[in-house]
């Protein structure tokens, strides 16, 4: 039964039978590098946008119930590890790229939370979400879904904390530390309301990021089809032990989020890449992306910024090379 549900209804396999059966229908051979490739983008490209909108407007749904001035309350009653554990997985809920939850840090950190705290949300909200869980479970299946999303909120916790022990608040900038959020009260929303709410942000998030899945699943339909296995497995298979904190490095100047990134690592990993590799390349891709390190710049000093970037980037490389040693336990 629960093959069934994750093949079935999360791989959504039936589609790319479908699909196939209609290409070779049209006289493609999809066991060819063209026929496959467009198999590939055309399965990929459909169920990622059905899933990211189911998830988006679930997400975005209950999330209409937690505006800003009440998820800070929430944090703001606990104290300690307590705190940056809640606050990390309050980023699970957020369905936002590293770019996009730069700004509720920011405002997080200008409403007097303690630093760390803010730290745990800012590394957990894009490197771990419920679609992370959702899409690596269609793909790889269950355990390395949870697996992932355990390690990844260790990293946020554990980043946090240690940022918090270091104490580093006056390596914010004075506008954010002097800033001061103005609590406003927030009207009761009709379920209609957040309904059209939640759609509104499917649509807004799906117009975001479908140049980034299309790039996405692109790569990934010419890395399945077009570019030999054993290239792959030179650079990123068991045969290089430094494939890892090549991936993780490779990864940190790109920028996508997790939609973007998985089709390429389903697509590396068939080729016979490892997985802790394939996770490292994603987890850095989407957490330490240029465009909001720069972002983030802005409202930290460079000190603090490089302590962030080291912390995430050791922690990145350790559960990469842990997903290496129990790939054969959980695939």
């Amino acid at each position: 039964m629960w093959d069934f549900i994750q093949d079935e209804i999360f791989g959504m396999k039936w589609l790319n039978r479908l699909i196939g059966s209609l290409l070779n229908a049209c006289g493609l051979d999809t066991s060819g590098k063209l026929g496959g490739s467009l198999q590939f983008f055309i399965y990929d490209m459909i169920k990622i946008m059905v899933l990211l909108g189911v998830l988006i407007f679930v997400i975005t749904f209950i999330q209409s119930y937690f505006p800003p001035e009440r998820t800070k309350k929430i944090l703001g009653r606990f104290h300690g590890i307590g705190a940056n554990c809640i606050a990390a997985l309050l980023g699970t809920i957020t369905p936002f790229c590293s770019c996009s939850s730069i700004p509720l840090f920011m405002g997080f950190t200008s409403a007097g939370l303690p630093l760390g705290v803010t730290f745990s949300f800012l590394i957990s909200s894009p490197m771990v979400d419920l679609g992370s869980l959702v899409l690596l479970m269609s793909i790889f299946g269950w355990k390395v879904a949870v697996v992932y999303v355990v390690v990844g909120l260790v990293i946020a916790v554990t980043g946090g904390t240690l940022i918090e022990k270091l104490h580093l608040e006056n390596q914010v900038e004075e506008f954010i530390r002097n800033g001061r959020s103005i609590d406003t009260p927030q009207n009761e929303l009709s379920k209609c309301d957040r309904m059209r709410y939640a759609w509104e942000k499917v649509a807004e998030t799906a117009k975001k990021v479908l140049p980034y899945i299309i790039a996405g699943v692109g790569i990934g339909a010419i890395i399945h089809n077009w570019i030999p296995e054993e290239w792959i497995v030179t650079v990123l298979g068991t045969g290089n032990p430094f494939g890892v904190i090549i991936a993780a490095i490779c990864g940190i100047p790109m920028y996508a989020d997790i939609f973007g990134c998985i089709p390429i690592a389903e697509a590396l990993v068939a080729k016979g890449a490892k997985l802790g590799v394939v996770l490292a390349f994603m987890m850095g891709v989407i957490t330490l992306s240029l465009p909001s390190m720069i972002m983030l710049k802005k409202a930290i000093k460079p000190k603090l910024l490089c302590i962030f970037i080291a912390i995430c980037t050791v922690g990145i490389i350790l559960v990469g090379y842990f997903f290496n040693l129990i790939q054969n336990y959980i695939i």
